[in-house]
């Protein structure tokens, strides 16, 4: 019994966090898609660095949250950039270390399927520098909330372990 309540403990705990993920982006829309990006959601990447089994989540709410704005470039090329954000998170001996790697591989791979999408070749560098601003600041942001939270409450670990 007490396997079973493991079990849906993750899974409900991978749920909401899919779902947290993909409603951030659809309440942020405003902010979340487009060549000038501030996805509120980007927050969550940090969780990856207190436990390895949000990478899961996350993933799939990346996935999820892009499936109605381009299409399958987006749930691609967005999913694939999430996933490498996580193992960075993962391997991460600093928490701070996130920040400038999400917006370095989100610059790179987002900015460059949204030149691609928008066929507009040479605005690389200004849609790769628009989308890693609003990445380092969203995950700078996320990195110094749970940094505070954690800080406050010592707890604050244990609840986000799965």
């Amino acid at each position: 019994m007490a396997v079973a309540k493991k079990q849906f403990a993750q899974l409900a705990k991978t749920s909401a966090t899919a779902a947290l993920y993909v409603a951030l982006c659809y309440v942020f829309a405003f902010a979340s898609y487009g060549p000038v990006q501030f996805r509120i959601a980007e927050i969550l990447i940090v969780l990856p660095y207190y436990d390895k089994k949000y990478c899961i989540p996350l993933i799939l709410g990346t996935f999820a949250a892009n499936i109605f704005m381009y299409g399958l470039p987006d749930m691609i090329f967005g999913t694939l950039a999430t996933a490498m954000v996580c193992l960075v998170a993962i391997s991460a001996k600093n928490k701070m270390a996130i920040a400038p790697a999400a917006a370095l591989v989100n610059g790179i791979v987002i900015g460059g399927m949204l030149c691609f999408l928008f066929d507009e070749p040479g605005s690389f560098w200004f849609i790769m520098a628009t989308v890693a601003a609003g990445e380092f600041a969203v995950v700078l942001a996320g990195v110094l909330i749970f940094a505070g939270l954690e800080k406050n409450n010592r707890k604050f670990i244990d609840f986000l372990k799965f």
